[in-house]
């Protein structure tokens, strides 16, 4: 049976989307094993965390208050790691979703994903020191 596509438009999708994706993640041989060893036994609060993230991204509820890049600054991350992120991302959008925010969801993923890799190559070159 499948699902039938609609849109993001409340919190219950936001959730679909963020349990979706990160079981993927979990489950994948290149990103997984970097998430489980700095989350840990800290998952629920790091998809709670993620829930509040995108929707305020999306929704514009503003749930989430926070600065995303610091927790990722001293992560063992490269471009590779950053396209497979984004490829695990837009495989979950494409499975569940289809409308205009999930278009958007896919373009600020993109985003993100550019800007923190930019970020991190400045991070390092500057000996660590703070990008905030």
């Amino acid at each position: 049976m499948t699902e039938d596509k609609h849109d993001i438009i409340e919190l219950d999708d936001v959730k679909q989307l963020v349990d979706s994706f990160y079981g993927k993640v979990r489950n994948d041989s290149l990103i997984g094993p970097i998430f489980e060893e700095r989350i840990q036994n800290r998952w629920p609060e790091h998809l709670a965390k993620m829930y509040t993230f995108w929707q305020t991204v999306l929704l514009g509820e503003h749930t989430y208050y926070g600065s995303p890049f610091p927790p990722h600054a001293q992560l063992p991350v490269e471009r590779e790691h950053f396209n497979r992120w984004l490829d695990l991302f837009s495989e979950t959008i494409s499975e569940h979703f289809s409308g205009k925010t999930a278009d958007e969801a896919m373009w600020r993923a993109g985003k993100m994903a550019e800007m923190f890799q930019y970020k991190l190559q400045a991070f390092r070159r500057n000996q660590n020191r703070s990008l905030i």
